[in-house]
């Protein structure tokens, strides 16, 4: 036997109860993260570009390198990207794997440079082109058995709280489990709540995959200032694409109620956005093999759009019962933080290239805005959780004409007040080949990230703690004219 309850209303335009379901501090910071791809050359050497230049993935973090340029240039980079997550919950650990193909890449730079003008601006180049800025590919499967709590401890506090008025219930959570009878009222002696799992002791799993990308649009204008002040300014037009969809299961042991045996929660949700920001930047060089850059980005400004769906499914031993949520749609405003960096570059005559880059990131000054809601308690979290990241990238090549190898490494430090997790490491290396009009790059980029995962609120729960290792092989097609 199974039974289903639908609601297939589609609901425009949701209010406070549906805006918290789907737009929090997490969101914030998803969007406010960047793990520079581009080009092959520029991940090779950990994005350590700030004051080097002359390579089209600057051209979102410092745009004063595209005044580097002394030619025409167009560049293509297809990428290939795979992630292997350890979940660790409750002494159990369990592992997960994702792949996905993309590119990282798409540019051309129009250049005119004149080196026998007298000491004046040599040179002026323009850059439009597209750099990807995250990946958020990955799949995680989490399990173990809970002896002291349940995910439908939240469902029976906010039942209680509305008492016999269903319908001021949560559509997506709440009401599934009342519904499916995950839940259920005793009226005997009063308005009560109860679970079917009876004790506690049941097997928790989830399993997440996510996908989709952060990328930018840029628009890119510099100049030379006799070979030895650089200057430029990028108009950035970010977009995001992301999609989660998730499976949560409770598996009930011997004592549950009424031949309870486990329910099933399924959520799904989607989030596009396109944005604004503005970025500056100067590379100045005091002697021929020192360069020192800075560059200030604005926040970006995003216009964004939610969907979301939820469905519920209960088992007992007689049959089972499903019940599905409507689909909440909500528009937002998203401000993410402004960003700094300062850079250091070493030109070892024709011979190697250093590079070193300082990035500060403002994570508490994201903000989430709508005419509609006003995200208080969401932006304070955000100011309470977060503090303020400090990234680090390091890189160097060496030229061994027509090749050329580098390596380079690159630190995101943890952006929550309360622990560590968060931090990412990422290693790299690549080889490059180059003719005078013609140049190919490969990069592999080895990544290690954790975090804290929790499967509901994190003041009656334990975490799973997730530890992830990603690598990303890159290829740059480029042409020079």
């Amino acid at each position: 036997m199974k039974n289903k309850i639908y609601f297939a209303a589609t609901v425009l335009g949701l209010g406070v109860s549906s805006a918290i379901f789907a737009q929090n501090e997490i969101d914030a910071l998803r969007y406010s993260q960047h793990t520079y791809g581009g080009t092959a050359r520029f991940t090779a050497m950990g994005g350590a570009f700030g004051a080097l230049g002359g390579d089209f993935s600057s051209l979102s973090t410092n745009p004063a390198g595209i005044g580097i340029y002394r030619k025409s240039e167009f560049t293509f980079t297809p990428s290939f990207f795979s992630q292997r997550t350890t979940s660790k919950f409750k002494g159990n650990s369990l592992d997960d794997y994702k792949y996905n193909v993309n590119f990282s890449n798409a540019g051309l730079v129009l250049s005119y440079y004149e080196p026998e003008t007298k000491p004046a601006w040599k040179g002026i180049s323009f850059g439009f082109g597209y750099n990807r800025l995250n990946n958020f590919h990955n799949r995680i499967s989490m399990s173990g058995k809970n002896s002291s709590n349940s995910l439908l401890d939240l469902y029976i506090a906010d039942a209680q709280g509305n008492g016999t008025d269903t319908s001021s219930m949560d559509p997506f959570s709440t009401q599934l489990a009342l519904y499916s009878g995950s839940i259920f009222s005793d009226t005997s002696t009063g308005i009560y709540y109860h679970h079917m799992q009876g004790t506690y002791g049941q097997e928790q799993s989830k399993s997440v995959t996510t996908s989709g990308s952060m990328g930018e649009t840029v628009f890119s204008l510099g100049g030379n200032y006799n070979d030895k002040l650089y200057l430029g300014a990028t108009i950035g037009i970010p977009h995001i694409r992301y999609h989660e969809s998730s499976s949560y299961t409770e598996t009930a042991d011997t004592n549950a109620l009424n031949g309870f045996q486990s329910f099933e929660l399924n959520q799904d949700s989607r989030t596009t956005g396109v944005g604004f920001n503005l970025k500056f930047g100067m590379i100045y060089k005091p002697i021929d093999w020192i360069r020192v850059g800075g560059a200030i980005h604005t926040p970006s400004y995003f216009e964004m759009h939610d969907d979301w769906s939820s469905d519920m499914t209960t088992r007992f031993s007689s049959g089972s019962y499903s019940s599905e949520s409507p689909t909440g749609l909500y528009d937002y405003s998203l401000v993410t933080p402004m960003r700094t960096i300062g850079s250091l570059g070493f030109v070892i005559k024709k011979m190697g290239l250093i590079g070193i880059d300082y990035e500060f990131v403002d994570y508490p000054s994201a903000t989430l805005r709508s005419s509609k809601y006003k995200y208080i308690n969401e932006n304070k979290a955000i100011r309470n959780k977060y503090v303020e990241g400090s990234n680090i990238r390091f890189g160097t090549e060496w030229r061994l004409q027509p090749l050329s190898i580098r390596a380079g490494m690159a630190y995101y430090s943890s952006p929550f007040k309360q622990n560590g997790a968060g931090s990412r490491i990422d290693y790299s290396a690549g080889i490059g080949f180059r003719e005078e009009n013609f140049f190919l790059d490969f990069a592999f980029v080895l990544s290690q990230a954790s975090e804290n995962y929790y499967f509901y609120d994190a003041s009656i729960t334990s975490p799973s703690m997730n530890d992830s290792k990603s690598s990303r092989i890159l290829m740059t097609l480029g042409f020079k004219f």
